[in-house]
């Protein structure tokens, strides 16, 4: 399956805990004000790759905790999004994916790529909520969401 991506960065100990491969998606609708990856919000910019190619990668490093996908949006391009999240928890890999919506907001066909996530860092960032002492977020309005117990307990709970 084609994805288009921004970049990936092998061996990221800032996109979540451990050591993980960051996939940087491309695109992204929200634009917001201070971004992080601004060149990661055209949705024709990037470059396209075969998800076999990044899962290939995945599993040839064993040092990898986890995989990490941001962007740009990942709900953009959820079906690829799913695939590589599936196949990282066939290799027992934990997946952190990063999204602008809120957990609230997801879209409807969320519940496939949710069923692969461990932690969803949600939330816009607000870039008058910066705070540089938070822990793998931008902003203080967004929250690292333990999916599997909010699932569970079908209330947002906290990752710690």
């Amino acid at each position: 399956m084609q994805i288009r991506i921004a970049g990936i960065v092998p061996e990221s100990f800032v996109d979540g805990d451990g050591i993980r491969c960051a996939i940087f998606m491309q695109g992204c609708l929200r634009h917001c004000e201070g971004c992080h990856n601004p060149d990661t919000h055209a949705l024709d910019g990037g470059r396209l790759i075969d998800t076999a190619d990044i899962i290939a990668a995945i599993k040839k490093n064993p040092l990898l905790d986890g995989i990490t996908l941001t962007g740009g949006e990942p709900f953009l391009q959820i079906d690829a999004a799913t695939e590589l999240a599936r196949a990282a928890k066939n290799f027992a890999l934990n997946v952190w994916c990063y999204t602008g919506y809120t957990f609230e907001e997801l879209p409807d066909d969320a519940a496939t790529l949710l069923e692969n996530v461990d932690v969803l860092v949600d939330g816009a960032f607000i870039e008058s909520l910066r705070d540089l002492e938070l822990q793998f977020r931008g902003s203080r309005n967004q929250r690292l969401i333990d999916v599997k117990k909010t699932r569970e307990l079908n209330k947002i709970v906290l990752w710690s």
